[in-house]
């Protein structure tokens, strides 16, 4: 059987304005943290060796006439 038992509580006023919301917002943000931001490194031209297209994209691609001109 399906437990239906909530773990949390809801806000209190369901049609609040945005102060209220805002409230609501500020007590969740303490529970989620944003991750560490991402950083790419650029790729040196050594490394770079070209595209592979399967014969069957490359048929696709050429019988499209904004490609294949």
């Amino acid at each position: 059987m399906t437990n239906l038992k909530v773990h949390g509580t809801a806000p209190q006023d369901l049609e609040g304005d945005l102060a209220s919301l805002r409230g609501d917002c500020a007590r969740m943000a303490e529970h989620w943290s944003a991750p560490a931001p991402a950083t790419a490194l650029p790729v040196p031209p050594s490394l770079i060796h070209g595209v592979t297209v399967p014969p069957t994209s490359a048929r696709l691609l050429d019988a499209m006439s904004d490609y294949g001109d």
